[in-house]
């Protein structure tokens, strides 16, 4: 990467090959990798914090295993759901998702989903102390395979002149032939930027200042749901725009929202309804042993 003065100070040129290397016919991308890294940071991150707080180590791996799974599904789903016209000429692009291609809201939701299923099959108790510790795994993971997005240039943004941006340069890279094709010093928002510092940002909260504040478990679950919906539809509205007489990016759904904004606002409005239960149920949340276990941590 080298730094491209004639646009800005902080106008970063990138010309990384999406794809790593090729073995039978499967492409290994910088996308795909760093997916596989967050999935590995987030599910050992978690696993750490169940542990401090006594969860024993098959109950840990399974749900993360059952979480993992249901994520992956999830997020490739909702993508292909809302781009179907891009596989409509090839059905088997939909099981390509090493190049690319997923929607977090749909690993949300898949995950929680799997998750959930799991702990009710197994009838396992204490979900709430399971689903915080995962919360913050998902957090920092996130943070992580969103760096693949960033090397790729597969999330397509506002066109900008502020001193900050990214100019992609890789003919293979997705952001490449869309913006090089107006201009080859087109500079595009850096929002994979952006909320890989909001993630972090996130994370730092949860760990090292909510987990002291709140006293019931769940509540650092829907504290990172409400918070990353924040985030992400703040940011949403740099991504997406016409680019050369066409539309790139997230398509508008309503009243220029798009699908995330839409998600976003929903989560935003459950969360403080779920915390608002969680507060006046019974119980004192978890033992004074227990709350040491998870604070020290």
């Amino acid at each position: 990467m080298e730094a491209l003065s004639a646009l800005g100070p902080l106008v970063i040129k990138i010309g990384i090959d999406p794809e790593i290397f090729g073995i039978v016919g499967l492409e290994i991308t910088w996308h795909g990798l760093f997916t596989a890294l967050g999935v590995v940071v987030g599910v050992l991150m978690a696993a750490f914090l169940a542990r401090r707080a006594g969860i024993d180590e098959d109950t840990i791996y399974n749900m993360a295993l059952a979480l993992v799974v249901g994520g992956i599904i999830g997020a490739r789903a909702l993508y292909v759901l809302e781009h179907l016209g891009d596989f409509r000429h090839d059905l088997t692009e939909v099981f390509a998702i090493q190049t690319g291609g997923i929607s977090i809201y749909g690993a949300l939701f898949g995950g929680t989903l799997g998750a959930a299923a799991y702990a009710a099959w197994r009838r396992l108790p204490r979900w709430g102390t399971m689903a915080d510790a995962a919360a913050i795994g998902a957090i920092l993971g996130m943070a992580v395979g969103r760096i693949g997005c960033l090397l790729n240039g597969d999330i397509f943004a506002r066109t900008t002149d502020w001193p900050i941006g990214l100019v992609y340069t890789h003919p293979d890279s997705p952001s490449y032939p869309i913006y090089s094709s107006v201009s080859p010093q087109l500079a595009q928002q850096p929002v994979t930027a952006y909320e890989i510092v909001g993630d972090l940002i996130i994370f730092a909260l949860l760990l090292f200042v909510l987990r002291r504040v709140f006293k019931r478990d769940g509540m650092i679950f829907f504290a990172w749901a409400f918070l990353y919906s924040a985030m992400r539809f703040g940011i949403s509205f740099l991504r997406g725009q016409d680019i050369g007489g066409y539309w790139v990016g997230d398509d508008l759904v309503v009243a220029g929202l798009r699908t995330a904004q839409l998600i976003a606002l929903a989560i935003m409005v459950v969360t403080p309804l779920a915390v608002a239960y969680i507060l006046t149920r019974g119980g004192s949340g978890p033992g004074r042993a227990e709350r040491r276990r998870l604070t020290r941590a």
